[in-house]
């Protein structure tokens, strides 16, 4: 007997928009992505979150917001 589970993350960009400030490494454009995250397991959603990343434009990096 043989089991196999399948696991799978699923992320899709539901929006962008230009974010206030500059890059702090080279002073780019800041764009906000508000990303949707889903976990499956065999074709179930078990978990379901929209996060919001944050990226330079000119050097790609992705920035984290410090509070």
């Amino acid at each position: 007997m043989c089991l196999v589970f399948m696991c799978d993350e699923d992320e899709r960009i539901v929006g962008q928009q230009q974010a206030p400030g500059a890059c702090p490494y080279c002073g780019g454009v800041i764009k906000a992505m508000d990303v949707e995250s889903q976990w499956r397991l065999c074709f179930l959603p078990l978990y379901y979150k929209t996060k919001r990343k944050y990226y330079c434009t000119l050097c790609s990096r992705r920035l984290i917001l410090q509070y």
